[in-house]
């Protein structure tokens, strides 16, 4: 079992900024298996309380991830997440080339349900609004690397309009792309604000193997200055 310790990538007196390992989930799963709860105690760093996660990724994304040392920052960290004041970004590798260099998607999400493929979010007018810009980084063998910018936090969002508002699914996704091997989606940065003169709590995490493998390295963040 990998050591949360060794991925923190921020971490001072009210927040840690973890690089979540592809494969953890933050809530713990009906089947039982291994989630960020079972890894708290290990991260307390000399506090007596356990962390607590102030948003959600999704199990098979990695990357940036914010816990909150006490419940006063949990309460501030959560309440600039709900008035949409936190920077978010994101990349992915798409199972093809969108035409355009970049631009907005602009699709509500919707949940639903049924028995036989369980629940999903879907784009529909009734649903709640949703925004991601998004820029073509980088493409190899008929797939496109995107940095993803979202101003709305729905769960699935960067999946869902991957493939409805870019035409292409995410590489790996088990839901909305073909499910083949590692879902190729990463939380690059992460920037909450925390006022009082305080500096955001911010981190970059690092490109996972698994894109590397697909033939996009680092060297591409960095030349896009991301």
């Amino acid at each position: 079992m990998t050591l949360l310790s060794d991925k923190v990538l921020f971490i001072d007196g009210e927040a840690i900024i973890l690089d979540k390992p592809a494969g953890l989930p933050v809530d713990a799963p009906r089947d039982g298996s291994i989630a960020l709860e079972n890894h708290l105690a290990s991260l307390t760093f000399g506090f007596q309380r356990w962390p607590l996660a102030v948003h959600r990724l999704d199990r098979d994304t990695s990357g940036c991830l914010l816990l909150a040392r006490n419940p006063k920052a949990h309460k501030r960290f959560a309440a600039a997440f709900e008035a949409g004041t936190v920077e978010k970004r994101y990349v992915a590798v798409l199972e093809g080339v969108p035409e355009a260099d970049e631009g907005t998607i602009a699709l509500s999400l919707k949940k639903v349900s049924t028995p036989s493929q369980g629940w999903r979010m879907i784009a529909a007018k009734a649903g709640k609004p949703a925004v991601t810009h998004w820029r073509k980084l980088a493409v190899k063998d008929g797939r496109a690397l995107i940095a993803f910018t979202p101003e709305t936090g729905r769960t699935h969002q960067i999946r869902v309009h991957a493939q409805h508002g870019l035409g292409f699914g995410i590489v790996g996704d088990p839901v909305y792309g073909d499910g083949q091997g590692a879902m190729l989606l990463h939380s690059r940065f992460l920037s909450v604000p925390r006022g009082d003169n305080k500096p955001p709590a911010q981190a970059t995490a690092p490109l996972p193997q698994s894109f590397v493998d697909a033939g996009f390295g680092p060297e591409i963040l960095e030349e896009a200055g991301l």
